[in-house]
């Protein structure tokens, strides 16, 4: 009994909080009523050359290889409007993602929930959490982490484009699907040796013994959505599993492989390309990245290729149909020794810790302070195909399962929003040990949790 009121009275205090529309949460099927209609739009938010806003931890931005967008689609059904908004950043948490939300959100007159925004987690990017950098303030650490002018900034300018873009909804009537095969861009970061040792293949690696190890579990497929007028694509976007980096911790802000792919096949087709990733915690280019400029340029031709070919084996149909659900819910805080509130306290008071480590361990603080606050899913169906929206770093194993529970049908997954928890690894994983249960706040038992939020969106 008690298991049947907890969901319950957790969607009642999101309506009272504002996330939901009361009445609304599950989601229905909303009649269609009027013409289908769709805005794109883009904003540039890259933080500041020399500015406080840094880069992933505390990497200052002198270079700007490539602007950083936050690219989406607002689409409006007759009745309300949704978003699915990509962002050129490593990661947004807690306060710092929903202040992106809650701005758009704000911008088009619709709760939180019609927002989806996920980060596409290039690691020439920020990663940002101001509750953690509000932590980092109380203990003390001078670690100029977050810009809060900034971030009310870029948040203003964003959310003033949006505003803008609905004054160019334009009717949309067609949706397509397409995929293809990526050959050589995404392998496994758990690799396993002959002798069954697990290793670590980072998202560069030059060890080639490590690098000639097989690729391991991996989605192979990059899934391409297109809304079309009458034949006439819109906006397409592609959503593929794996880590987007080709290099790391230096201070060029750039888009880096997705952003490069996604650019040549915008200047081809003069179409808007959205690039959303997928589940990829557990997946990098590894196998097939040593770190070079020669290994970048191979791989977003990889990338390109499959992106170009998805989207002209494309196959189109009418839109009959289009449904936006949520599911709020609370992964489980994982409590054992080095993840306490008073062992992450320590190491964020401990003024010889290497910065980066205060950083995290504010984090965790940050996380437990709003573990019972609900994360979301949340799941866009247009005719019988779906886009799956999810929180954290989740391993492909998810990824893999929404799509088991809907074997005939296209199912497109970005996960990346709020990584307040960050991995969300299998159960399996910390028994392996390796490295993502090294850097999770979440216990094993939050892969049932999460697994059972996925089967409430999809079973039906």
């Amino acid at each position: 009994m008690v298991q049947s009121i907890v969901p319950r009275l957790v969607l009642v205090l999101c309506c009272c909080l504002g996330f939901l529309e009361p009445g609304w949460g599950r989601g229905e099927e909303i009649p269609h009523t009027s013409e289908w209609r769709l805005a794109t739009f883009r904003c540039d938010v890259t933080p500041p050359i020399n500015g406080r806003h840094p880069l992933i931890w505390l990497v200052p931005v002198k270079e700007v290889e490539t602007p950083l967008e936050a690219r989406g689609v607002v689409l409006d059904d007759g009745h309300s409007r949704y978003v699915l908004c990509a962002v050129d950043w490593c990661g947004l948490c807690n306060s710092s993602y929903r202040q992106f939300q809650e701005k758009i959100a704000s911008a088009l007159g619709v709760p939180p929930s019609h927002v989806a925004v996920q980060t596409v987690h290039q690691h020439t990017a920020p990663y940002t959490n101001g509750d953690a950098q509000k932590i980092l303030d109380q203990a003390g650490a001078t670690l100029p982490y977050v810009d809060f002018a900034f971030m009310e900034a870029v948040t203003d300018k964003l959310a003033a484009e949006v505003k803008a873009a609905i004054q160019r909804l334009e009717p949309f009537n067609e949706v397509g699907f397409g995929s293809a095969i990526v050959e050589q861009v995404a392998s496994n970061r758990r690799a396993w040796t002959p002798e069954g040792k697990l290793v670590v293949r980072y998202s560069a690696c030059k060890d080639p013994q490590i690098r000639a190890l097989p690729e391991g579990l991996i989605d192979p497929y990059v899934r391409t959505v297109t809304f079309a007028r009458d034949g006439k694509p819109l906006v397409r976007l592609h959503y593929y599993a794996t880590h987007p980096q080709s290099f790391y911790g230096d201070p060029r802000a750039s888009a880096d492989v997705p952003g490069f792919a996604r650019s040549r096949l915008e200047q081809e087709e003069n179409v808007m390309q959205i690039y959303f990733t997928g589940c990829a915690g557990n997946i990098t280019m590894g196998k097939y990245n040593d770190g070079t400029r020669e290994a970048r340029e191979q791989l977003v031709e990889r990338l390109y290729r499959a992106m170009s070919e998805a989207s002209k084996n494309t196959r189109y149909e009418r839109v009959h149909r289009l449904n936006w659900r949520v599911e709020p819910f609370c992964p489980i805080p994982r409590s054992d020794s080095g993840y306490t509130e008073a062992d992450l306290r320590a190491r964020v008071s401990q003024k010889d810790l290497d910065p980066v480590q205060r950083i995290r361990a504010a984090g965790g603080l940050a996380f437990l302070a709003r573990a019972k606050q609900p994360f979301f899913a949340q799941l866009l169906e247009i005719n019988d195909g779906a886009i799956l929206n999810l929180p954290g770093e989740c391993f492909v194993e998810y990824q893999l399962y929404a799509q088991s529970l809907r074997p005939n049908r296209f199912v497109a997954v970005a996960a990346y929003g709020d990584l307040a928890p960050g991995y969300i690894c299998t159960a399996k994983a910390y028994e392996e040990g390796g490295y993502e249960p090294t850097a999770t706040f979440l216990d094993p038992k939050s892969e049932e949790v999460l697994k059972n939020v996925i089967a409430k969106l999809l079973q039906n």
